[in-house]
Protein backbone atom coordinates (compact mmCIF):
# COMPACT_ATOMS: atom_id res chain seq x y z
CA UNK A 1 0.00 0.00 0.00
CA UNK A 2 2.57 2.32 0.59
CA UNK A 3 4.20 1.35 -2.47
CA UNK A 4 1.20 2.36 -4.42
CA UNK A 5 1.14 5.66 -2.55
CA UNK A 6 4.77 6.55 -2.95
CA UNK A 7 3.86 5.46 -6.92
CA UNK A 8 0.80 8.41 -6.72
CA UNK A 9 2.50 10.56 -5.44
CA UNK A 10 5.92 10.58 -7.83
CA UNK A 11 3.37 10.56 -10.96
CA UNK A 12 1.82 13.86 -9.69
CA UNK A 13 5.41 15.17 -8.91
CA UNK A 14 6.30 14.17 -12.87
CA UNK A 15 2.83 15.56 -13.61
CA UNK A 16 3.49 18.87 -11.88
CA UNK A 17 6.92 19.22 -13.45
CA UNK A 18 5.90 18.32 -17.14
CA UNK A 19 3.46 21.32 -16.59
CA UNK A 20 5.80 23.77 -15.01
CA UNK A 21 8.14 23.25 -17.94
CA UNK A 22 6.05 23.73 -20.75
CA UNK A 23 4.65 26.71 -19.16
CA UNK A 24 8.31 28.00 -18.62
CA UNK A 25 9.26 26.64 -22.35
CA UNK A 26 5.89 29.12 -23.63
CA UNK A 27 6.53 31.70 -21.72
CA UNK A 28 10.84 32.01 -22.85
CA UNK A 29 9.44 31.27 -26.37
CA UNK A 30 7.25 34.76 -25.94
CA UNK A 31 10.02 36.35 -24.32
CA UNK A 32 12.20 35.75 -27.44
CA UNK A 33 8.77 37.10 -29.75
CA UNK A 34 8.62 33.55 -31.12
CA UNK A 35 4.99 31.74 -31.55
CA UNK A 36 4.79 28.41 -29.30
CA UNK A 37 2.35 27.48 -31.65
CA UNK A 38 4.77 28.22 -34.65
CA UNK A 39 7.49 26.36 -32.65
CA UNK A 40 5.65 23.37 -32.52
CA UNK A 41 4.64 23.62 -36.28
CA UNK A 42 1.65 24.58 -36.47
CA UNK A 43 1.78 28.02 -37.49
CA UNK A 44 -1.04 29.18 -40.57
CA UNK A 45 -0.26 29.07 -43.68
CA UNK A 46 -1.05 32.30 -45.83
CA UNK A 47 -1.94 33.05 -48.93
CA UNK A 48 -0.49 35.56 -51.47
CA UNK A 49 -4.26 37.18 -51.84
CA UNK A 50 -4.47 36.85 -47.64
CA UNK A 51 -1.04 38.53 -47.08
CA UNK A 52 -2.37 40.95 -49.73
CA UNK A 53 -5.17 41.75 -47.42
CA UNK A 54 -3.61 41.63 -44.21
CA UNK A 55 -0.73 44.71 -45.66
CA UNK A 56 -3.97 46.93 -46.10
CA UNK A 57 -5.58 45.92 -42.84
CA UNK A 58 -2.54 46.62 -40.92
CA UNK A 59 -1.90 50.20 -42.93
CA UNK A 60 -5.36 51.81 -42.69
CA UNK A 61 -5.29 50.98 -46.63
CA UNK A 62 -8.64 51.59 -48.43
CA UNK A 63 -9.02 49.21 -51.53
CA UNK A 64 -8.34 51.28 -54.69
CA UNK A 65 -10.48 50.34 -58.02
CA UNK A 66 -7.95 51.86 -60.47
CA UNK A 67 -4.32 51.39 -59.63
CA UNK A 68 -1.42 49.62 -60.76
CA UNK A 69 -0.86 47.65 -57.46
CA UNK A 70 -2.26 43.88 -59.23
CA UNK A 71 -0.87 40.96 -59.57
CA UNK A 72 1.85 40.65 -62.28
CA UNK A 73 2.35 37.07 -62.12
CA UNK A 74 1.57 33.73 -60.09
CA UNK A 75 -1.73 33.42 -58.13
CA UNK A 76 -3.76 34.99 -55.75
CA UNK A 77 -4.30 31.29 -54.18
CA UNK A 78 -0.98 30.22 -54.17
CA UNK A 79 0.87 29.58 -50.35
CA UNK A 80 3.61 31.77 -49.65
CA UNK A 81 6.81 30.67 -48.52
CA UNK A 82 8.83 33.63 -48.40
CA UNK A 83 8.42 37.07 -49.17
CA UNK A 84 10.81 39.60 -51.16
CA UNK A 85 10.79 42.93 -51.58
CA UNK A 86 12.20 45.34 -54.08
CA UNK A 87 12.10 48.40 -56.27
CA UNK A 88 12.26 46.62 -59.66
CA UNK A 89 11.82 42.61 -59.57
CA UNK A 90 14.82 42.33 -62.07
CA UNK A 91 16.13 38.84 -63.29
CA UNK A 92 18.63 38.75 -60.54
CA UNK A 93 16.35 39.67 -57.99
CA UNK A 94 13.91 36.76 -59.31
CA UNK A 95 16.55 34.54 -59.24
CA UNK A 96 17.92 35.12 -55.74
CA UNK A 97 14.25 35.45 -54.81
CA UNK A 98 13.88 31.59 -55.69
CA UNK A 99 17.31 30.69 -53.96
CA UNK A 100 15.67 32.02 -50.54
CA UNK A 101 13.05 29.70 -52.12
CA UNK A 102 10.75 32.53 -51.67
CA UNK A 103 7.46 32.87 -54.20
CA UNK A 104 6.66 36.52 -53.39
CA UNK A 105 7.78 39.62 -54.48
CA UNK A 106 6.29 42.60 -53.88
CA UNK A 107 8.02 45.29 -56.16
CA UNK A 108 7.82 49.03 -56.10
CA UNK A 109 7.85 49.40 -59.54
CA UNK A 110 6.61 47.64 -63.14
CA UNK A 111 7.91 44.41 -64.01
CA UNK A 112 7.26 44.55 -67.66
CA UNK A 113 8.98 47.79 -68.66
CA UNK A 114 5.49 50.48 -68.23
CA UNK A 115 3.94 51.91 -65.97
CA UNK A 116 0.69 49.48 -66.56
CA UNK A 117 2.86 46.19 -67.10
CA UNK A 118 1.03 45.53 -70.24
CA UNK A 119 3.18 42.45 -71.52
CA UNK A 120 2.12 44.03 -75.37
CA UNK A 121 3.31 47.65 -74.38
CA UNK A 122 5.71 46.66 -77.28
CA UNK A 123 4.60 43.69 -79.42
CA UNK A 124 6.28 40.02 -79.67
CA UNK A 125 8.84 41.20 -76.72
CA UNK A 126 11.38 38.43 -76.40
CA UNK A 127 12.10 39.56 -72.97
CA UNK A 128 8.83 39.93 -71.68
CA UNK A 129 8.50 36.46 -72.33
CA UNK A 130 11.59 35.20 -71.40
CA UNK A 131 10.53 36.96 -67.90
CA UNK A 132 7.18 35.28 -67.60
CA UNK A 133 8.61 31.97 -68.42
CA UNK A 134 11.09 32.28 -65.43
CA UNK A 135 8.32 33.46 -63.48
CA UNK A 136 5.98 30.59 -63.91
CA UNK A 137 9.31 27.81 -64.19
CA UNK A 138 9.95 28.95 -59.85
CA UNK A 139 5.85 29.17 -59.21
CA UNK A 140 6.77 33.14 -58.03
CA UNK A 141 4.23 35.76 -57.71
CA UNK A 142 5.10 39.41 -58.00
CA UNK A 143 2.38 42.12 -56.49
CA UNK A 144 3.30 45.81 -57.35
CA UNK A 145 3.17 47.85 -54.47
CA UNK A 146 2.98 51.47 -55.26
CA UNK A 147 -0.06 53.39 -54.78
CA UNK A 148 -1.06 51.65 -52.13
CA UNK A 149 2.43 52.00 -50.81
CA UNK A 150 2.56 55.97 -51.20
CA UNK A 151 -0.52 55.61 -49.72
CA UNK A 152 0.70 54.97 -46.47
CA UNK A 153 0.75 57.31 -43.35
CA UNK A 154 3.41 58.07 -43.18
CA UNK A 155 4.65 57.53 -46.89
CA UNK A 156 6.69 54.46 -47.08
CA UNK A 157 9.20 55.84 -49.47
CA UNK A 158 9.74 59.32 -48.13
CA UNK A 159 9.78 57.93 -44.52
CA UNK A 160 12.25 55.06 -45.48
CA UNK A 161 14.74 57.89 -47.10
CA UNK A 162 14.24 60.26 -44.39
CA UNK A 163 15.11 57.26 -41.54
CA UNK A 164 18.26 56.04 -43.87
CA UNK A 165 19.31 59.70 -44.21
CA UNK A 166 18.99 59.95 -40.32
CA UNK A 167 16.58 63.15 -40.84
CA UNK A 168 13.62 61.60 -39.37
CA UNK A 169 13.54 64.29 -36.63
CA UNK A 170 13.08 66.76 -39.31
CA UNK A 171 10.56 64.73 -41.32
CA UNK A 172 6.79 65.55 -41.13
CA UNK A 173 4.04 63.33 -42.62
CA UNK A 174 2.78 64.53 -45.44
CA UNK A 175 5.39 67.38 -46.54
CA UNK A 176 7.75 67.00 -48.76
CA UNK A 177 9.88 69.75 -47.40
CA UNK A 178 12.56 69.39 -44.77
CA UNK A 179 14.88 72.13 -42.77
CA UNK A 180 17.98 70.41 -41.38
CA UNK A 181 21.37 72.35 -40.04
CA UNK A 182 22.98 74.00 -42.74
CA UNK A 183 25.21 72.11 -44.84
CA UNK A 184 27.43 72.95 -47.92
CA UNK A 185 26.35 71.43 -50.92
CA UNK A 186 29.93 69.34 -51.57
CA UNK A 187 28.57 68.37 -48.13
CA UNK A 188 25.06 67.16 -48.56
CA UNK A 189 25.83 65.33 -51.60
CA UNK A 190 28.47 63.18 -49.56
CA UNK A 191 26.12 62.63 -46.74
CA UNK A 192 23.98 61.30 -49.38
CA UNK A 193 26.07 59.26 -51.36
CA UNK A 194 27.56 57.64 -47.62
CA UNK A 195 24.17 57.41 -45.78
CA UNK A 196 22.15 55.92 -48.72
CA UNK A 197 24.50 54.02 -50.64
CA UNK A 198 24.61 55.65 -53.90
CA UNK A 199 28.07 55.73 -56.01
CA UNK A 200 27.26 58.75 -58.07
CA UNK A 201 24.87 61.62 -58.86
CA UNK A 202 24.45 64.50 -60.76
CA UNK A 203 24.38 68.04 -59.32
CA UNK A 204 23.74 71.52 -60.37
CA UNK A 205 24.68 74.09 -57.86
CA UNK A 206 27.52 76.34 -56.42
CA UNK A 207 29.07 73.26 -54.30
CA UNK A 208 29.69 75.64 -52.18
CA UNK A 209 26.40 77.39 -51.63
CA UNK A 210 24.72 76.58 -48.33
CA UNK A 211 21.93 74.16 -48.09
CA UNK A 212 19.16 73.83 -45.35
CA UNK A 213 15.80 74.09 -47.01
CA UNK A 214 15.11 70.73 -48.73
CA UNK A 215 12.15 69.34 -50.87
CA UNK A 216 12.81 65.60 -51.39
CA UNK A 217 10.98 64.48 -53.97
CA UNK A 218 12.49 60.71 -54.14
CA UNK A 219 11.28 58.73 -57.47
CA UNK A 220 10.09 60.09 -60.77
CA UNK A 221 7.33 63.10 -59.87
CA UNK A 222 7.47 64.14 -62.93
CA UNK A 223 8.31 68.08 -63.99
CA UNK A 224 5.07 69.67 -63.45
CA UNK A 225 5.47 68.32 -59.54
CA UNK A 226 9.03 69.15 -59.31
CA UNK A 227 9.15 72.60 -60.73
CA UNK A 228 5.77 73.79 -58.84
CA UNK A 229 7.20 72.97 -55.29
CA UNK A 230 10.31 74.74 -56.25
CA UNK A 231 7.99 77.20 -57.23
CA UNK A 232 5.90 77.46 -53.79
CA UNK A 233 8.40 76.00 -51.40
CA UNK A 234 11.55 78.25 -52.47
CA UNK A 235 13.86 75.38 -51.01
CA UNK A 236 17.99 75.79 -51.45
CA UNK A 237 17.80 72.53 -53.00
CA UNK A 238 15.75 70.02 -54.94
CA UNK A 239 16.03 66.32 -54.39
CA UNK A 240 14.41 63.78 -56.95
CA UNK A 241 15.12 60.26 -58.24
CA UNK A 242 15.10 61.38 -61.54
CA UNK A 243 13.58 63.84 -63.99
CA UNK A 244 12.99 64.67 -67.55
CA UNK A 245 16.66 66.50 -68.72
CA UNK A 246 14.36 68.60 -70.95
CA UNK A 247 11.80 69.33 -68.30
CA UNK A 248 13.18 70.03 -64.91
CA UNK A 249 17.47 70.57 -65.04
CA UNK A 250 16.96 73.34 -67.78
CA UNK A 251 14.44 75.22 -65.52
CA UNK A 252 16.99 74.85 -62.74
CA UNK A 253 20.23 76.20 -65.54
CA UNK A 254 17.84 78.80 -66.51
CA UNK A 255 16.44 79.64 -62.72
CA UNK A 256 20.21 79.93 -61.76
CA UNK A 257 21.67 81.68 -64.53
CA UNK A 258 18.57 84.43 -63.73
CA UNK A 259 19.76 85.01 -60.37
CA UNK A 260 18.29 82.12 -58.21
CA UNK A 261 20.64 79.42 -55.92
CA UNK A 262 18.45 76.86 -56.51
CA UNK A 263 20.52 73.53 -56.40
CA UNK A 264 19.45 70.14 -57.77
CA UNK A 265 20.75 66.73 -56.83
CA UNK A 266 19.46 63.85 -58.97
CA UNK A 267 20.04 60.50 -57.02
CA UNK A 268 18.23 57.89 -59.72
CA UNK A 269 15.19 56.61 -59.27
CA UNK A 270 15.91 52.47 -58.27
CA UNK A 271 18.39 54.17 -55.14
CA UNK A 272 16.27 57.14 -54.60
CA UNK A 273 12.98 55.05 -53.16
CA UNK A 274 14.88 51.89 -52.23
CA UNK A 275 14.92 52.99 -48.71
CA UNK A 276 11.25 52.76 -48.95
CA UNK A 277 10.64 49.28 -49.83
CA UNK A 278 13.45 48.31 -47.35
CA UNK A 279 11.53 50.08 -44.29
CA UNK A 280 8.48 48.54 -45.73
CA UNK A 281 10.03 44.99 -45.09
CA UNK A 282 10.70 45.89 -41.02
CA UNK A 283 7.31 46.72 -41.22
CA UNK A 284 5.76 43.73 -42.59
CA UNK A 285 7.78 41.57 -40.94
CA UNK A 286 6.58 41.59 -37.23
CA UNK A 287 3.09 41.14 -38.82
CA UNK A 288 3.65 37.94 -40.43
CA UNK A 289 4.41 34.55 -38.23
CA UNK A 290 6.42 31.91 -39.79
CA UNK A 291 7.24 33.89 -43.43
CA UNK A 292 10.40 35.41 -43.87
CA UNK A 293 10.71 38.69 -45.49
CA UNK A 294 13.79 40.05 -46.95
CA UNK A 295 14.11 42.97 -48.68
CA UNK A 296 16.78 42.90 -51.71
CA UNK A 297 17.87 45.81 -53.40
CA UNK A 298 17.56 46.13 -57.24
CA UNK A 299 20.51 48.43 -57.56
CA UNK A 300 21.31 51.07 -59.85
CA UNK A 301 21.59 49.36 -63.34
CA UNK A 302 23.84 51.84 -65.04
CA UNK A 303 27.92 51.75 -64.89
CA UNK A 304 29.53 55.06 -64.65
CA UNK A 305 32.79 55.72 -66.89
Amino acid sequence: MNNLHSLLQSSAVSRRSFLSNTLKSAGSLALLGVNPSFAAGSAKQLTVQEIMDLILKEGGLTPLSDTVDTLKAGRADQVVTGIVTTMFPTITIIEEAAKRKANFIIAHEPSFYNHKDDPAWVPNNMVVKQKQQLLEKHKIAIWRFHDYCHSMKPDAVSYGVAKKANWLSYYKTGERMLTIPALSLKQLVQHLKTSLGIGHVRVIGNLDQSCSRIALLPGAWGGPRQVSTVESEKPDVLIVGELSEWETAEYIRDSRLMGSKIALIVLGHAVSEEPGMEWFAEWLQPKLTGIKVTHLASGDPFIWM
